[in-house]
């Protein structure tokens, strides 16, 4: 099988399954206390989470705390209800389902529009009573890297806070400036069931998860030292490899644009993460392409949403219409996906295309 969903998942590094196992051991082993156990074996836990939260603040702006979590969508709801209760939340039109539902939920969207070429507009006003602007610094779907650097000066302008979904983007490019990072382990190669959320020093949150207030006096629960020194193995080998993972990852960029040459790609050629490629075709039956192609691993839109049967709002939002949206796939690829994949892939699935006279 080739697997080109990367957006979706990343496969778990090694080392991060390594740094894992030493914190699973059972009966037998020393390493499987409590990490707000106060004895030694606890204590030795508690270092193995510190030593994580210290790799993982490595690839974050300096002058924030990491506040662990059990990924990114507990991080952003964390940013977003716990950080005040009146005024409207700023979000992009393009923001994951974490952001726009949570917004939603609390009565207090006011959503932002973006281009056809899939970045958030700067040339539009923030309501009067803006408390929290929320845009992500690489699109999810299409790819598209927004301009996080101009709305955080924005946001700080009129006085609100600024929120960034990080969950594309950490690992791989240098996270600008914010009051708030949300990012998920098992989207850099860790595992899944961990994320976290950096605050910025002098950001105040209220708790949204009340019990014991293990983490910070912010979240609630145990924390799992396996989970988070996967994260944090991971975090360190993405800083050592983001150089070379991004040369990879343009060499098979170019290799697919070649191979898919003839697809309409969907947002901008340039400012994007070139891991990510969402593409159309006029007359493609996306469900029948995928049942034909069934040893290839990729996606008819945002895994987040599949088996909804809803039209992905962020094709919606950079002016697709509806058939045009269910005509696109969506193809990732990272650090573990050779040139051999990418030539294998595109050579099933335009022979399917082929076979659906498209």
């Amino acid at each position: 099988m080739i697997y080109l969903d990367y957006q979706a998942t990343t496969p778990l590094a090694p080392e991060a399954r390594d740094a894992m196992l030493r914190w699973l051991d059972g009966p037998e082993g020393t390493a499987f206390g409590n990490p707000h156990s106060p004895h030694k074996m606890g204590r030795q836990a508690a270092a193995a989470i510190e030593a994580a939260r210290d790799k993982v603040a490595a690839l974050l702006p300096p002058g924030g705390r990491v506040i662990f979590t059990s990924g990114a969508t507990e991080a952003l709801n964390l940013a977003i209800r716990g950080s005040g209760k009146d005024g409207s939340v700023s979000v992009s039109a393009i923001e994951h389902a974490a952001v726009l539902d949570t917004a939603e939920a609390l009565g207090a969207k006011h959503e932002l529009n973006v281009s056809k070429e899939g970045q958030c507009n700067t040339a539009q006003d923030l309501p009067n009573d803006c408390r929290l602007v929320a845009v992500m610094q690489v699109n999810n779907e299409i790819g598209t890297i927004q301009p996080t650097i101009d709305w955080h000066r924005k946001a700080k302008a009129n006085n609100a806070l600024f929120l960034i979904d990080a969950v594309q983007a950490y690992g791989k490019i240098e996270i600008t400036q914010a009051d708030m990072i949300a990012i998920s382990a098992h989207k850099f190669h860790g595992p899944k069931g961990v994320g976290a959320l950096w605050v910025r020093d002098g950001v105040d949150l209220t708790q949204q998860q009340t019990g014991g207030g293990q983490e910070s006096d912010l979240r609630s629960g145990t924390l799992s030292p396996a989970l988070i020194a996967g994260m944090g193995a991971a975090a360190a080998l993405a800083k050592e490899r983001m150089a070379g993972d991004e040369a990879h990852i343009e060499e098979l960029w170019t290799r697919a644009r070649e191979r898919f040459e003839g697809w309409e790609l969907n947002g901008s050629d340039t400012a994007r993460w070139k891991g990510n490629m969402n593409i159309r075709k006029k007359g493609l039956d996306v469900a029948r392409l995928m049942s034909q192609v069934r040893d290839v691993m990729f996606s008819a839109g945002s895994a987040c949403a599949s088996g909804s049967g809803r039209t992905s709002h962020v094709l919606q939002a950079i002016g697709l219409s509806n058939k045009q949206a269910k005509q696109s796939i969506r193809l990732g690829w990272g650090r573990y996906t050779s040139l051999e994949d990418i030539d294998k892939a595109a050579d099933a699935i335009n022979t399917a295309v082929q076979e659906q006279g498209v």
